[in-house]
Parts: C-alpha cells; structure tokens; sequence
C-alpha cells in the first residue's frame, strides 16, 4: 500500500487576501451548489482572462513603438529587448502578420487620415512616416491598387454622388 497522503486546509483569505475572505462569505451564503460554482468560477475566469502569451506582450510592446513611428523591424525588436527574427515570430504568431506588414498599415492609415485635411502628398509623406513621396505613392499603390491622388479623387466623386438631394440634382 503506498503512502497515505495528508491534506490541509487553508482559509482562502490566507492566499487572496481580503477578495478570499468576501469570496468564501459569498460561497457560505450561497443557497445552491450552482451559485457555489458561479462564485468560484468567477476570479479563475477573470484570471484566464488577464493571462497574456509572452508573443501577444511582445506584439503589443512592438506595435505601440510601430504605432509611435518606428518602421524599422531591426531597430523595434532591439528595444523590445529580443532579435528581429524572434520578433517577427512572436508577432506574425500573436497579430497574424509581419511587423513590416504591419508597419505598413499603419502608415496607410496615417496617410488616409492626413489626406482628410490636405492635398500636399509631399507633406502627407512626411508626417505618414515614408522616406519621400514617391516611397508613399509606390507603396499606396501596392497596397490599395490606384495611386493616392486616384484613390481621392475617386472618393471625393463617390461622395459627391452620395451626398442628401444629389438624386435631385441628378434628374434635372
């Protein structure tokens, strides 16, 4: 016959503290077995919930410096504290795609924004973070399929087309 083994209770407030003490009133005070369980599952799911992959927090670190305006993978992944190859796992694993493709996005997403209030796609370049406006150009048209300039136009058209009482104006 093996050992025989012995168990110990400990008061839930001596491993969480005060929120163990208001969970066993809480489990005391329960009328059924399935608000007992309600009870119990509530920190362990909202632990489950909080628990983050090392790859999802590296991502996270390595998009907010994308975000803020760094581009270079290299340059991102030595202040993340790890190699750019290991980088470009962890993130493609945690957001899907490459922080260059990323990157990418995210410049998109400044130029868009920019393009709202300008039409100066030299100065728009400069603030979405591209080397130059040909850099921009090449890139929007990679990713979006028209140039910049044909991507506004086309947009100020289809609004146009869009905007309240343009059927009226239409018909006439």
């Amino acid at each position: 016959m093996g050992a025989r083994r012995s168990y110990r209770t400990v008061p839930l407030d001596d491993i969480w503290g005060r929120p163990g003490a208001d969970l066993y009133a809480r489990l005391v005070e329960a009328r059924e077995l399935s608000e007992q369980m309600q009870w119990i599952a509530r920190p362990f799911s909202a632990c489950a919930r909080n628990t983050e992959s090392s790859s999802a927090r590296l991502a996270r670190r390595a998009a907010r410096l994308i975000e803020e305006g760094e581009a270079r993978v290299g340059f991102v992944a030595e202040k993340v504290g790890v190699t750019a190859r290991h980088l470009r796992r962890a993130f493609t694993d945690a957001v899907g795609v490459s922080p260059k493709i990323y990157a990418r996005s995210v410049r998109l997403q400044r130029t868009l924004r920019a393009a709202t209030t300008t039409s100066d796609w030299g100065r728009i370049a400069v603030e979405a973070g591209y080397y130059d406006q040909a850099h921009l150009i090449g890139d929007f048209q990679a990713l979006v399929g028209v140039t910049p300039g044909a991507f506004a136009g086309g947009r100020r058209e289809a609004d146009l087309r869009c905007t309240p009482g343009s059927a009226r104006a239409d018909s006439r």
